[in-house]
């Protein structure tokens, strides 16, 4: 399982050459630190990121 942040929208993909989130072929082993967006519309945390979508999201990409 290779877990590889996307360098646009910092989506965490699992196993994926291509973001699932945008679309992106900018994927990177590089990155430190995750949070885990359950429902963007009440996450607090989730509006100061620019986050729409459920998932999981790299902090700082390399």
């Amino acid at each position: 399982m290779v877990e590889l942040a996307c360098r646009n929208c910092k989506y965490i993909n699992i196993d994926s050459k291509v973001c699932k989130n945008c679309g992106s072929t900018e994927l990177t082993k590089e990155w430190y630190g995750y949070v885990v967006i359950i429902d963007p519309e009440k996450s607090e945390i989730a509006k100061k990121l620019g986050i729409n979508l459920p998932g999981k999201y790299a902090l700082k990409v390399g």
